[in-house]
């Protein structure tokens, strides 16, 4: 099938790859680069039609988001994240949506998940504060979705809740300064008793149960898939295109080099062991592509017909996209080895492969031993509870 938004990115990647190197070393992906990829209609790939959006294909999407992830990225990582969030955003009630998107449905939202934020109640909705830690490409958005703790009877914890807040009332901490995903900018979010109405609250027990207040007026396929299958892939999504990437650099790069060492020299291409390097790696990203596509495919499918998703599909999607990752970081880390001195030089597309894809692989999603030990329970019959799956 044909992907229209993929057309229109793949004339704008040469120029998100040239500044790839500025986007590591400045720490920001540029405003530009975000503004080239909204007008191609990346960010509005998981949006509601009713809003202007494509409500595509989600398989499409993540193909988009390996294709960026494949020449910088940090950009691919925040095309992955802020473009999955019109997904959630759908699954609101109508009222936060019309808020969002009324006057400026090209609006983005950033987030961070973790359950940080401590919601009061109050007339009409709740008091919120809180820090929140690695909320990707906050500069860009204007709204942001963040994780807290209803506090109940003694100030007990009585629900988990995501939460929608107007940049108008949170402030960002520049603090990301790290190895990996540079350009990302996680900033920290940090939000002082702000109010909170009670229409831009959902439960994520909600969420997991595909009772989304949003999916009364939102009746397509799209929103009728768990968020923790699409939430998972879209963290696994730009890993699997940075290794793409890196794999496609190494091949480039190696192709005509000759080996200059005390062990004698020769092409690098005539060496057995480099061959078998290649082949390794370009096995283990095909296999994480064909496997994360499928499983998706199949959830979207089920959706389309109407159907509920079975239990065993939720946890493959979990198995597979952990095992994603894994295969991903296995084909970059065989590249890399075999790559030679010259790829430690910073700049370097392989090395700054390495790094960004080793950033990713350190997200809660990628939490490899919980996700097999969930499906090795669900495959022994033994009851699964977990919001990711």
């Amino acid at each position: 099938m044909s992907n229209e938004v993929l057309d229109e990115v793949r004339a704008l990647l040469p120029e998100i790859a040239a500044r790839a190197r500025a986007v590591d070393e400045e720490r920001r992906v540029p405003a530009e680069s975000i503004g080239e990829l909204s007008r191609a209609g990346v960010f509005r790939m998981l949006q509601p039609k009713r809003y202007g959006g494509a409500e595509s294909d989600p398989v499409r999407f993540y193909e988009v988001v390996r294709e960026i992830s494949a020449v910088c990225g940090s950009t691919g990582w925040l095309v992955s994240v802020l473009g999955v969030h019109p997904w959630q955003l759908a699954l609101f009630e109508e009222a936060a949506q019309d808020e969002v998107w009324g006057s400026d449905p090209g609006v983005l939202a950033c987030s961070s998940y973790a359950p940080v934020g401590r919601l009061v109640p109050a007339e009409g909705g709740y008091r919120l504060s809180g820090r929140w830690r690695f909320s990707s490409g906050c500069g860009h958005a204007s709204w942001a979705l963040l994780g807290g703790l209803v506090l109940g009877a003694a100030g007990r914890p009585a629900d988990v809740v995501t939460v929608l807040v107007p940049r108008s009332d949170y402030a960002i901490e520049d603090v990301w300064d790290v190895i990996g995903l540079r350009g990302t900018a996680s900033d920290d979010i940090v939000v002082d008793d702000a109010f909170v109405p009670a229409h831009r609250v959902v439960r994520n027990q909600d969420l997991t149960r595909l009772r989304g207040p949003g999916q009364q007026v939102n009746t397509g396929p799209l929103y009728r898939l768990p968020f923790g299958a699409v939430f998972t892939t879209t963290i696994t999504a730009p890993i699997i295109g940075m290794a793409s990437g890196c794999y496609r650099s190494y091949v480039s790069a190696m192709r005509d080099r000759v080996r200059l060492s005390l062990g004698g020299g020769g092409r690098f291409a005539d060496d057995q062991f480099a061959q078998v390097a290649v082949a390794r790696a370009a096995s283990e990203i095909d296999a994480a592509v064909l496997q994360t596509d499928r499983n998706v495919r199949e959830a979207y499918e089920h959706a389309v017909r109407g159907e509920a998703i079975p239990a065993e599909l939720r946890l493959r999607v979990r198995r597979d996209q952990v095992r994603a990752t894994e295969r991903a970081l296995e084909a970059i880390d065989v590249l890399f080895k075999t790559a030679g001195g010259n790829s430690l030089r910073r700049g370097n597309p392989i090395e700054r492969a390495w790094r960004d894809a080793h950033a990713g692989g350190v997200h809660v999603a990628n939490d490899v031993e919980r996700a097999l030990a969930m499906y090795g329970r669900g495959e022994f019959g033994l009851p699964v509870e977990d919001n990711l799956i």
